[in-house]
């Protein structure tokens, strides 16, 4: 089970990322440099598993968020390169969690429940419809508003599960 964590920030930079000195796979992985405004850096590998919200394009100039595996081994470089799993694109009246949903579908920071309809979408990242319960699983959660109760609920817009 990962631990996601996240960082946000406007993206200043988005340049090849050689992953072999042969340079094999040239241009398949991507450095996404991401600032937040409060003077911390970090660098995001882009790869070709890596998701992206809503199929989303970004350039420079787009505000981001960014999960990563937070237990994944980091090099002791700065800025600090994390293994972007999940990206998207930051935008007004949509929320998007990426955690471990419990059997109750209560992330696991506990910061929130998803209350299932009819009209969710729950598909995985090809696209295809994910047919059993997501409960007990990664998710990624595209999501509005939310209530003021502890933990905050949604009825999220659509589910994508990791498999």
């Amino acid at each position: 089970m990962m631990r996601f964590l996240n960082f946000s920030g406007v993206v200043t930079m988005i340049s090849d990322f050689p992953i072999t000195t042969n340079d094999e796979g040239s241009g398949c992985y991507k450095m996404v440099s991401v600032d937040n405004g409060y003077g911390n850096i970090v660098n995001f590998i882009v790869s070709p598993t890596t998701y992206f919200v809503n199929h989303e394009m970004i350039k420079p100039g787009d505000t981001i968020t960014g999960f990563y595996d937070g237990d994944a081994p980091v090099s002791l470089i700065y800025p600090p390169q994390y293994q972007a799993i999940v990206i998207t694109k930051n935008r007004p009246y949509q929320n998007v969690k990426v955690d471990f949903f419990d059997s109750q579908l209560v992330s696991r920071d506990g910061q929130l429940k998803l209350n299932l309809s009819p009209s969710t979408q729950i598909l995985l990242v090809n696209g295809q419809a994910f047919t059993k319960n997501p409960a007990n699983r990664n998710l990624i959660v595209t999501y509005g508003p939310t209530s003021r109760s502890i933990p905050p609920q949604t009825t999220p817009y659509k589910i994508i599960v990791i498999c």
